[in-house]
């Protein structure tokens, strides 16, 4: 089946108020091309360098999302076209993002990684940690941030119960948040093996690759 048929096969599956970020890691250009002149406009990838080379030739109305694992050193390469950064998982990466947004006069939105998942190689900050950032006089100077949500990571399990108590506990945390913080609004959580639990859950963003482009390639 075509990239076109299986990312329109996927949106058919999405409600209208769940958007969805077309997981190109790995994918050559021609396939994100495809997926584009399909209507796809968020692409997410999980390596900076990567991302920009891929930024560089396609058009330029798309959303680049990065979704992985964001080592500080590396945030000043996406800082210029990031659209929103996933995986915020600590105070001094925030600080990073802050200082390198206002180098482009930029303020970039990004979500805070939470760790729900029983697995210790999930990356992910706890509700304390959370709260103790939000709360904080520091968090407050950041100018060239704005936290638009949370994103986190189900156990990789078979058990179907158990993903849904972990997406259940984010949807809780974000909906204290919520109250408070009017900004955010993302909810990203599901990818292409749990993001039907994770919309019915209160997911408003899942990331999916394998469903719309095929099996990963490794390098």
């Amino acid at each position: 089946m075509s990239i076109e048929k299986k990312l329109l096969a996927v949106k058919n599956t999405l409600p209208s108020h769940v958007d969805l970020v077309a997981v190109s890691k790995t994918k050559p250009v021609a396939d994100l091309q495809e997926a584009y002149d399909t209507g796809q406009r968020i692409f997410g990838e999980n390596k900076i360098q990567e991302m920009s080379q891929k930024w560089e030739v396609l058009p330029k109305d798309i959303e680049w999302h990065m979704i992985g694992h964001v080592q500080r050193n590396k945030v000043k390469y996406m800082a210029e076209y990031v659209s929103l950064i996933h995986g915020v998982d600590s105070f001094r990466l925030l600080k990073e993002i802050n200082k390198q947004a206002v180098k482009h006069d930029r303020i970039i939105e990004c979500l805070l990684q939470i760790h729900i998942a029983e697995e210790e190689t999930k990356f992910g900050l706890d509700t304390n940690e959370v709260n103790e950032i939000l709360n904080s006089s520091e968090f407050s100077d950041l100018k060239n941030i704005k936290i638009v949500g949370l994103m986190g990571m189900a156990t990789f399990t078979d058990n179907r119960d158990q993903v849904r108590k972990e997406f259940k506990h984010l949807n809780t945390l974000f909906s204290t948040l919520n109250a408070n913080m009017p900004d955010m609004k993302i909810l990203s959580m599901g990818m292409s093996g749990d993001y039907q639990i994770a919309i019915e859950e209160g997911s408003t963003m899942v990331r999916i690759g394998s469903s719309i482009f095929g099996a990963r390639n490794t390098h």
